[in-house]
């Protein structure tokens, strides 16, 4: 006589309610911040001071690259650090760093000059070391990565 009503604790006593989630942490970010409520817009952190000093020259540079400081009138619900005085008052920011905005047009051309600067670059070595080359120690070019755990074993 066998009852197969009864369970065992390995069939399942457990449901899926009783059953808790891992709990996993994760720091807060000192970086976050609103999505842009435009369509068309990017947004960036930009640095306007270092070391205690203001840094003109960089926020010079980024507002004549078309940038323009994110207020917090523009995300009135989101609840984000905001520069109370100086001439950042009322800008989000958080420490040294303001919150900006560019068109997306702008972030884009600004991504493709310079991959293409860079390329161009990368293409220059290329051919100088090329050109530097010996027939009898030929160079070979790898661009590729790996990517290892620990100690590799010695063969024996």
């Amino acid at each position: 006589m066998t009852n197969k009503n009864i369970k065992t604790p390995s069939e399942g006593n457990t449901s899926r309610s009783h059953q808790k989630r891992k709990i996993t942490y994760t720091p807060p970010s000192y970086l976050d911040a609103p999505k842009p409520n435009v369509e068309g817009v990017k947004y960036r952190w930009l640095r306007v001071s270092t070391g205690g000093e203001d840094d003109a020259r960089n926020v010079a540079k980024r507002k004549r690259e078309g940038y323009e400081f994110v207020k917090k009138e523009e995300h009135p619900d989101y609840d984000v650090p905001v520069h109370e005085s100086g001439k950042y008052a009322g800008v989000i920011g958080s420490g040294d760093l303001v919150l900006a905005k560019i068109s997306e047009d702008i972030a884009d051309a600004k991504k493709e000059y310079f991959q293409n600067k860079t390329q161009m670059q990368t293409e220059a070595v290329d051919n100088d070391l090329l050109k530097e080359q010996n027939p009898s120690m030929p160079i070979s070019q790898r661009r590729n990565s790996s990517v290892s755990y620990g100690k590799k074993k010695a063969t024996e």
